[in-house]
């Protein structure tokens, strides 16, 4: 599958953006996503998962309550609706898809677990 992220930019803090990931190739309903995130100089980090009927979803605990995944399986995309930004959000952020189901918080956080990337949208917010 091939994933394709867009919606990034430059917002001020506590403003919002909504990311979206299209997918192309295989059947999309068949894959877990998650989006990751990359501040300059630091690991990649987990942000977001949802299952493949959207009945699981996990998050980080930095943007619980504050960022919403969701799926529409017709249309092949999965968005990242993110409010109340803060500057520490700035990051690449890129969406990620996994043939196995999500069955744990461990596994579905760890990056080694997925099988295809996007090549990431730029986030900046400033303070």
């Amino acid at each position: 599958v091939q994933l394709q992220a867009s919606g990034g930019g430059l917002v001020q803090a506590g403003g919002s953006l909504r990311l979206s990931c299209a997918a192309s190739g295989r059947t999309f309903s068949a894959y877990a996503m998650a989006w990751f995130r990359q501040a300059p100089g630091k690991e990649r980090e987990f942000v977001a998962a949802i299952s493949r009927n959207s009945g699981v979803i996990y998050y980080v605990d930095s943007v619980k309550g504050r960022f919403t995944i969701s799926r529409d399986n017709a249309k092949n995309t999965v968005y990242l609706q993110m409010n109340s930004l803060k500057p520490e959000d700035t990051a690449l952020y890129y969406c990620a898809a996994r043939l196995p189901p999500l069955t744990n918080y461990y596994s579905t956080q760890s990056d080694g677990r997925y099988d295809y990337w996007g090549q990431g949208t730029l986030v900046t917010v400033s303070s």
